[in-house]
């Protein structure tokens, strides 16, 4: 596995009841635990080593069996990208082998399942993604709150993990959507229902009235028409900061508002 390890104890007390095969040291002085199996791996073996890792405080865990299961290899791979990135599981298959007439039996280990950069990354990204969708619940539950303060139109919408949440227009397919990214916001009017020559109709009949809609809402627009996809956007950029600008939330969201309010006022005669 491409470490040294120094023994350190055979069937290390964990508590008072279980006893770890064997624990040794890593090459920087984290412990290892090791747990040895005979036959298919099993799920008591599984929870040993969760059970000896937690309560030795090791780094390592390594599963040698000599016929490990598919699903036990799944959840190895499962808990090398769920963990921190300190923490490693192996599985290791033993078998013997035998040098012709000779007496002697010659073990031959042979890695199941590691840790790897690819699946630590892997773990990293799904991390970041549920943080990301935390952030995104958090930032909507207080837009929601002021929102709903100037304008009725999202009062029965809840708060997502997604980056937009959206409110009807009044016709199918069409809503009106405030939008958090990265670093930016913005309002639109999405355009997105079923049928692609429909949404193309609803938009071509608001850009006969840009100019107008564009003095009422005080500023000019995005018109993304999108010729050869189903869904057309009318977007207005609110500002260049967004949800990982967590100090500056408050003016995003009181800026956003005061957009959709303008907004809003500007498109809901035309639409309708």
């Amino acid at each position: 596995m491409g470490m040294n390890l120094s023994p350190l104890e055979r069937e290390a007390a964990v508590g008072k009841v279980f006893e770890a095969d064997l624990l040794a040291e890593g090459p920087e002085g984290d412990l290892v635990v090791i747990e040895n199996q005979f036959g298919k791996s099993d799920h008591d073996h599984l929870g040993k080593i969760l059970t000896y890792l937690v309560n030795l405080d090791a780094k390592t865990a390594i599963w040698i069996c000599e016929n490990p299961q598919p699903e036990h290899k799944e959840a190895i791979d499962w808990l090398n990208k769920s963990s921190a990135s300190d923490i490693a599981f192996y599985l290791v298959r033993l078998e013997a082998f035998q040098m012709g007439d000779l007496p002697d039996v010659a073990p031959k280990f042979s890695i199941v399942s590691e840790p790897s950069s690819q699946i630590k990354e892997a773990g990293e990204t799904v991390e970041q993604l549920a943080e990301r969708h935390v952030k995104r619940r958090e930032f909507w539950k207080l837009l929601l709150e002021e929102s709903n303060k100037k304008t009725r139109l999202f009062s029965n919408i809840s708060p997502s993990k997604d980056h937009w949440i959206s409110a009807g227009a009044g016709i199918s397919g069409v809503v009106y959507q405030y939008l958090i990214l990265k670093d930016e916001s913005r309002v639109q009017l999405a355009i997105e229902g079923a049928d692609q020559a429909k949404n193309k109709k609803i938009f071509d009949n608001l850009h006969k009235t840009k100019d107008q809609i564009e003095k009422d809402f005080g500023d000019q627009l995005t018109w993304s028409r999108l010729d050869d996809k189903k869904a057309s956007y009318i977007t207005k950029r609110v500002t260049e900061k967004g949800l990982r600008d967590t100090e500056e939330w408050s003016n995003i969201i009181d800026k956003m508002v005061e957009t959709m309010v303008r907004f809003e006022k500007a498109m809901s005669t035309h639409v309708r």
